[in-house]
């Protein structure tokens, strides 16, 4: 379908003083090129000036049969072909994209030594074949020579005036067109990847010619110049930019119906040709067409007359015309004024019709060069309205793709309090459903979610809370919440989340909602009202609902609330709870949560990580199941407990889980082994806060649990000082988890000769229980000879030393570890124990042997 209406894409038009009647035409670079109809004498024009001066004329060895303008260097000139180029089937057949390499034809290329490149290759890109049009009345005969106009456009998707300099410089074009016509239909094909039909013009006439460029299509009837709309500038905006089509950009859909702007009426059109802002036009008539189509002449757009033109009307019933567009704002500016009278009546065109001036100034910016800055200024003012334009256009009609408001809206450079004045000024004083579109709510909706808004002011939040009580009550919990309503009258909000509860909404988040608007208005009776109203665990239900009633902005820019702020001092449990259900149902990110607790803890001594910080981090590794996660919260607890037992300070705070608590419901924290309590025992003295010893607990716990990496911790050990009992027992604990037993052995011979024993029970099994006597008995020997205050407990030691050695090693290889020093008697007792039982447990079943 091809919508038809009346603009004005013709501005003037001038006769160009030719002496002999014209045969051919070309144009290009602002010149117009004739040749005579006798077909030996060529004249060339200056189609700038107003008269076409004469540029020069001059004559040629033979008849001409065909003139093409191009750019230098350039092998395949965008010009059309003559029919006789052509041959018609019988059948219509389309081929696209790589489907048309089986269309049976076969093309050899072959080097002229003027390319740019060494290499070439060819590809096929469309293939397509037409039938005898008989429904129009055409024969076979004539079908075969009725594709008169090919043409080849090349679009490039930059703007910019850097990648304009660029382009000029031989990149090559990153979209590229395909234009053919028939007399009675023309098809617009793109050959950007995947090769697609564009557009199809079904013309009211038949026609003889027709011309292309990046805004319109130009084509000749035997009475009329007829200009279409085309769709290559969408198709170019899409490949130059990956955000058209998302809630960022759009742009008006490639296969968009056609129109035409304008049919201007002629007198014996025969040829047409096309350069810049110039259309030439040869029109050819006898003395019988003259008097039939007379009237028909005061139809045409006004022009300037000239002598030259009188000379040739009387002369010889011809003329050469160079026809001037329209400057593209002024024709945008009257499409837009044209689609003001569809729309109270016919909504859908005056949507195309704006669509279609959205499009015109698309491709004017696309067809800017460098030096063009003042041009591109007063374009890029025009490409704005336009946007806010089609943006006002969605946000009222009630369609299916009126969420192309929000895309448009963002593109116009419209405040969003601007968007909602000239949407309230269009429905006027009555706030009913009605009178705002679904596009409208859309786009105030998701500003409203995306936080990328500025802040309203009361007048304008007030009216925010009128259109969705009349409109989306049901979204009235997440309006109130944006950051961007904090100017919003509190009491107002209240009313209207009131009448939202009568009306049976969901109660948690509704709750919750007015809980902050009473905390707001300083109203603690009905805030204390509101939060009793329903449990915790409930209300972690709501904050996941709805997260900005704790937080907002996101990444660097998160800031609590003032509800948070105030649950910070009344409700720690449920505010800590909440941030964890927020961080597993994905609504906030680590990183994020880890700025929200700095930022509401920011007066504490420890900014980096406070308590409450801590307690979300214990209180999000029972509940994560990532294991990332996992391992990153483990380090932090770590860093952190070990840089609180080396500070020592004192600060009174109480954490929400105690060690206790974390071993019984969090599989990461293991129970501390048995003799850990005996250097957390002698460390009392040394780590005396209760909070401090807590934090050693809690410690020992994760590196007695299974998911700890002992190897990651290691750099943080050197702040801790290893010569009290809470530092002992961290060494020992890394080294132990690490399997090195010996030098744990030593570490506690040295500082905690108490804890040796029992650690020598708990860990020297199986391939090492060796160390018993390969290690320990040696070192218990040496040290028990040498006096000193740990001398009584030494000795214990060796003596539960030598029983294990006595009870595991034969009396010979338990004799070869007895020292030579003269303490033989101190062991005789243990040796003859070990002999004894050796004895028993070899001579039992002869025994038994022999009395049988």
């Amino acid at each position: 379908m091809v919508h038809v209406y009346n603009c004005h894409p013709f501005a003037s038009q001038h006769i160009v003083p030719t002496d002999q009647e014209p045969g051919l035409v070309c144009c290009g670079g602002d010149a117009l090129f004739v040749v005579s109809a006798a077909g030996c004498k060529v004249e060339a024009y200056r189609m700038q000036g107003e008269d076409c001066p004469l540029i020069c004329r001059f004559s040629t060895m033979g008849t001409v049969h065909r003139i093409l303008y191009s750019q230098i260097g350039e092998q395949e000139p965008q010009s059309p072909h003559e029919s006789d180029d052509f041959f018609m089937f019988p059948k219509h057949l389309e081929l696209l994209g790589a489907e048309s390499k089986d269309c049976g034809v076969s093309v050899t290329l072959e080097g002229t030594g003027a390319e740019l490149g060494s290499s070439m290759a060819l590809t096929y890109v469309l293939y397509r074949r037409f039938a005898p049009d008989f429904f129009r009345g055409c024969s076979s005969v004539h079908s075969a020579h009725s594709l008169h106009t090919l043409y080849t456009l090349s679009m490039l998707t930059c703007s910019l005036p850097l990648c304009a300099g660029n382009c000029e410089g031989g990149r090559e074009p990153v979209c590229v067109f395909c234009f053919f016509s028939l007399p009675g239909a023309g098809y617009m094909y793109s050959l950007h990847n995947p090769v697609q039909l564009l557009s199809t013009y079904q013309y009211p006439e038949k026609t003889h010619e027709a011309a292309l460029c990046d805004q319109f299509l130009y084509v000749i009837t035997r009475n009329a110049l007829q200009c279409f709309s085309v769709r290559c500038s969408a198709v170019a905006a899409r490949a130059g930019d990956p955000y058209i089509d998302t809630t960022m950009k759009a742009c008006p859909p490639a296969t968009m119906e056609v129109c035409a702007l304008r049919i201007q009426l002629f007198i014996g059109l025969r040829s047409l040709c096309h350069d810049g802002n110039h259309i030439v036009l040869i029109t050819a008539v006898d003395s019988e067409s003259k008097v039939e189509t007379g009237s028909t002449t005061r139809r045409t757009i006004c022009r300037k007359t000239s002598r030259s033109k009188q000379v040739c009307e009387s002369g010889y019933g011809w003329n050469l015309y160079v026809i001037t567009t329209v400057p593209t704002l002024q024709l945008y500016t009257e499409m837009v004024e044209y689609s003001r009278r569809y729309e109270q009546t016919l909504s859908h065109n005056s949507l195309h019709l704006l669509s279609e001036a959205h499009l015109l100034v698309r491709s004017s910016l696309l067809s800017l060069r460098g030096g063009e800055e003042g041009d591109r200024a007063q374009l890029q003012n025009a490409f704005r309205e336009s946007c806010a334009q089609l943006g006002d256009c969605f946000s009222r009609l009630d369609r299916r793709d009126c969420h192309l408001a929000l895309p448009y809206y963002k593109m116009s450079g419209l405040s969003v309090t601007e968007v909602i004045q000239r949407n309230v000024a269009r429905s006027g004083d009555s706030t009913s459903v009605t009178d705002y579109g679904k596009g409208f709510l859309f786009f105030l909706k998701h500003s409203l979610y995306e936080e990328t808004m500025e802040d309203l002011s009361e007048e304008t939040a007030n009216t925010v809370l009128d259109i969705f009580s009349q409109a989306e009550p049901a979204q009235l919990p997440h309006v109130v919440t944006s950051p961007f309503m904090v100017k919003a009258d509190p009491a107002c909000v209240l009313e209207h989340l009131e009448q939202l509860e009568v009306s049976g909404a969901p109660a948690v988040t509704l709750t919750l909602c007015k809980s902050a608007q009473a905390l707001r208005l300083g109203n603690m009776q009905q805030y204390c009202q509101q939060m009793e109203q329903h449990s915790e665990m409930l209300q972690v239900f709501g904050f996941i609902e709805e997260p900005k009633l704790l937080f907002q902005g996101r990444g660097s820019s998160v800031t609590p609330t003032l509800f948070a702020q105030h649950l910070q001092h009344t409700q720690v449990g449920l505010l800590v709870a909440a941030m964890v259900a927020l961080h597993e149902n994905s609504k906030v990110k680590l990183e994020e949560a880890d700025l929200f607790f700095q930022e509401l803890c920011k007066d504490c001594v420890d900014r980096q990580s406070p308590y409450l910080l801590v307690d979300f981090w214990e209180a999000l590794l029972v509940a994560s199941s990532q294991d990332s996660i996992i391992q990153e919260l483990l380090f932090r607890l770590a860093s952190v407990y070990i840089n609180r037992i080396t500070r020592r300070d004192c600060t009174g705070i109480t954490a929400l889980k105690t060690a206790e608590d974390l071993i019984n419901s969090c599989f990461h924290y293991g129970q501390p082994y048995p003799w850990v309590s005996i250097l957390t025992h002698l460390s009392h003295c040394s780590v005396a806060p209760d909070n401090h010893q807590e934090d050693l607990h809690k410690l020992q716990s994760l590196l007695c649990g299974p998911t700890l990496d002992i190897s990651s911790v290691l750099p943080l050990l050197e702040q801790l000082p290893d010569t009290d009992g809470a530092g002992v027992s961290v060494y020992v604990l890394c080294a132990t988890r690490l399997g090195q037993l010996e030098s744990s052995l030593e570490r506690l011979l040295e500082h905690c000769p108490e804890a040796v024993i029992p650690y020598a029970h708990h860990q020297l099994h199986s391939h090492m229980l060796t160390l018993w006597w390969q290690k320990l008995f040696p070192e218990l020997c040496k040290r028990a000879r040498v006096p000193s205050e740990k001398g009584s407990v030494l000795l214990t030691a060796l003596k539960e030393t030598v029983k294990v050695v006595a009870m595991e090693l034969s009396p010979l290889e338990f004799l070869e570890l007895l020292p030579d020093d003269g303490s033989a008697h101190f062991f005789l007792p243990h040796l003859l124990e070990c002999s004894l039982r050796h004895s028993q447990s070899h001579g039992q079943p002869h025994s038994q042997s022999h009395g049988s």
